[in-house]
């Protein structure tokens, strides 16, 4: 055999040559991290940053991080402790952490199996129930709250009837707090668990079939483990959205100390007569927020 001539080998053309011979080019790691120098702008991970994208970027950064920061220089730090043990705080706090956590659980009894329906089962009309169910992450919540009011009011479609053969009455009550949340918070749910799902390998849940395994059965002894990151993400961000809420809460359920004011309603009601209070209720509010993307930094936060 004839080996390769040294001028092949080092030569471009001669590595072309043999990256041919391997089957194709071989691919060549450069590493993300650190600074390169680029041309015409700040340097940046993979070249140079051009000036008329690095100014409205920063600037898109102090809009958002700008109020923040000023919620936490106008604080009343001293006076804190007082403004959060009076016992209005701890009604809208404990009402909103029960109805946030009763909300959550319905978008998980009613949301991952609407999302495997949505993942798994190809039925005519499923791109129109897809947009159906985020269309409640695009509608303003004030809409959301007068639809229930029509769905589930005392004169609704639906509520009427709930009324007259069983006397149950939603708006205005604690109850209602918890379906206003759950509409508004149930979207976030579906779409993580459905992309969790479309992720995750069918293959198995095919293996469980031919074993003997119904369709029920492999759901839940194979697919639920598999997709059960997915389905803790999107509880968090459902929980945290439900937490949230003010639209539809108002709408809907109304704002009653103790039975309906949660943490949101009792913020604008305190920014009305109290700026102070409004402000120490708003920063337990980011408070549990930072929380949630600390819980989710795995996930989102760390992407790289």
């Amino acid at each position: 055999m004839t080996s390769p001539s040294p001028s092949a080998s080092s030569s471009p053309e001669g590595a072309g040559a043999a990256d041919t011979l391997d089957g194709g080019p071989r691919r060549r790691h450069v590493s993300g991290r650190g600074w390169l120098p680029g041309r015409g702008g700040f340097p940046g991970r993979h070249g140079g940053v051009p000036l008329p994208l690095l100014l409205p970027a920063l600037i898109g950064l102090v809009l958002l991080v700008l109020p923040l920061v000023a919620l936490l220089i106008r604080a009343p730090w001293r006076s804190m402790p007082d403004l959060l043990t009076g016992p209005e705080v701890w009604q809208a706090l404990r009402l909103s952490l029960v109805c946030a956590t009763a909300a959550t659980a319905v978008s998980l009894v009613l949301g991952v199996p609407l999302a495997w329906l949505l993942a798994r089962v190809d039925f005519p009309g499923r791109g129109l129930v897809r947009a159906l169910v985020t269309l409640p992450l695009v509608l303003p919540p004030v809409v959301g709250g007068v639809a229930l009011l029509m769905a589930l009011g005392r004169n609704g479609v639906v509520g009427q009837w709930l009324d007259d053969w069983f006397g149950v009455t939603l708006p205005f009550t604690t109850a209602g707090v918890v379906v206003a949340e759950a509409f508004v918070a149930m979207p976030f749910l579906v779409i993580s668990v459905e992309g969790t799902l479309r992720a995750a390998d069918p293959r198995y849940e095919e293996a469980a079939a031919t074993l003997g395994a119904s369709r029920f059965t492999a759901f839940r002894r194979v697919t639920l483990p598999l997709i059960a990151p997915g389905v803790a993400a999107g509880a968090v961000l459902a929980w945290a959205r439900a937490l949230g809420e003010f639209g539809a809460t108002i709408t809907f359920a109304g704002n009653f100390p103790g039975r309906t004011q949660t943490m949101p309603l009792a913020v604008y009601l305190a920014l009305q007569n109290d700026p102070e209070a409004a402000i120490a209720l708003s920063l337990v509010l980011l408070a549990v927020s930072i929380a949630v993307l600390a819980g989710l930094r795995d996930r989102w936060m760390t992407a790289s």
